[in-house]
């Protein structure tokens, strides 16, 4: 039984109540006890229905549900991660009926605890950064990949602890170290996404090691093709279905907030402006929330522009991703107070949305689904997820 002497706040109200965020943060830290509406709403001196109305509101998702995610969430971790039977996973989590965490297990994952478990334990090796947006969706975990806190804070943020051999990124020049690295983490497939360097590539050839190599000309296909290889169709399935569901929602809603104004996508370098289009910014931005834009951005695009040629265009919208070399910085301050940058609609109507390099130089399932939702935050205010957007631009003039 729930002790709750020491968690509920005085019934005279003297104890201060919790923000919804402290709320959240107290579920985080309490899953795994008998939590009820109840109690979360005296922690937030609000009455249950009031309470359960303004949390659907903040997070998307009714307070059980919000939980059941909690649960389950830290139950797929224990699963991949320890040796503990499926009873001892239900009680760690907040589940004293083995039999009804496993039935909750599949409704929220897809597929029962012990598939989760036999499937979870694939030993897969990731070469690029990248490449962990491919095998996430599919419920899998790198035993190895890059990680770094400055090139890939994402991934370093969420999965630095359950990514247990941390590799160099492929252009350092330390194959030596990574493939050393790679014997130790003793994968059993190796996922490719570009050709790696000769000592990798002559290594590999001569492990036992499997080598996925994935080619499809976009992210759904590579998604597709790691799937196949790993089993995991089913998984990609619902992934893609969820994501596009995600998106024509986010299609709507974007709709509505900025109806039919004219998008451009630039890209600043040393000195020089660039009208900018790479994968992600095409599908995400104009194939799938088909902003409007002048034809030739539909599709891959990097192309010199000056400032009175961006003048001529005039959009009413930009997005700009301004490379993070010092100099590129500076240029961008410069940029800032020149007369003509100015004198554009967009800035003047405050509607310059600046990107940063993560996740939008990255290309996979994991990147543009972060690129939906930032892009959804930027335009409307909303942010579409259950926790706040880790990484994402801000529109010009705003305050930081």
């Amino acid at each position: 039984m729930l002790d709750h002497t020491k968690t509920t706040p005085a019934s005279d109200g003297s104890a201060a109540r919790m923000s919804m965020d402290e709320v959240r943060a107290y579920m985080s830290g309490h899953y795994h006890e008998p939590l009820s509406i109840e109690l979360l709403a005296q922690l937030a001196g609000l009455s249950p229905n009031y309470f359960g109305e303004a949390f659907k509101k903040a997070t998307g998702r009714s307070v059980m549900d919000y939980l059941t995610g909690l649960r389950i969430g830290r139950a797929k971790q224990l699963i991949r991660e320890t040796d503990l039977y499926m009873r001892e996973v239900a009680r760690s989590v907040g589940y004293s009926d083995e039999y009804y965490f496993s039935r909750k297990f599949k409704k929220e994952v897809g597929v029962s605890p012990s598939v989760f478990g036999r499937s979870a334990r694939q030993r897969i090796a990731a070469l690029s950064a990248s490449s962990i947006g491919y095998l996430l969706p599919l419920g899998i975990v790198p035993v190895a990949a890059p990680l770094d806190p400055k090139w890939s804070p994402y991934y370093h943020y969420y999965y630095q602890s359950e990514i247990r051999v941390h590799l160099e990124a492929p252009d350092s020049g330390k194959d030596a170290d990574n493939i050393k690295s790679l014997m130790a983490a003793k994968p059993d497939a190796v996922l490719i996404q570009e050709s790696c360097e000769a000592a990798m590539e002559e290594w590999l050839a001569s492990s036992a090691i499997e080598l996925i190599r994935i080619d499809a000309e976009d992210w759904r296909g590579r998604l597709w093709q790691t799937a196949k290889a790993l089993g995991r169709s089913a998984s990609a399935d619902r992934w893609i279905r969820a994501y596009e569901s995600n998106a024509a929602q986010a299609k709507q809603s974007i709709r509505e907030a900025v109806g039919a104004d004219r998008f451009l996508t630039l890209r600043l370098s040393g000195d020089q402006l660039y009208m900018y289009v790479n994968r992600g910014i095409r599908d995400v931005i104009y194939r799938d929330l088909e902003l409007a834009a002048i034809p030739r951005l539909s599709e891959v695009y990097n192309e010199p522009l000056s400032v009175l040629e961006l003048a001529a265009i005039d959009p009413d919208r930009l997005m700009l991703l301004v490379c993070p070399d010092a100099g590129t910085r500076m240029q961008w301050l410069s940029l800032q107070h020149d007369e003509r940058w100015r004198s554009l609609k967009a800035v003047k109507n405050r509607f310059v949305y600046q990107l940063p390099s993560n996740p939008w130089f990255e290309y996979s399932p994991v990147a543009v689904s972060r690129m939906l939702e930032e892009t959804v935050l930027l335009l409307t205010g909303k942010n579409p997820t259950l926790a706040p957007v880790p990484v994402h631009g801000r529109p010009e003039g705003s305050e930081l």
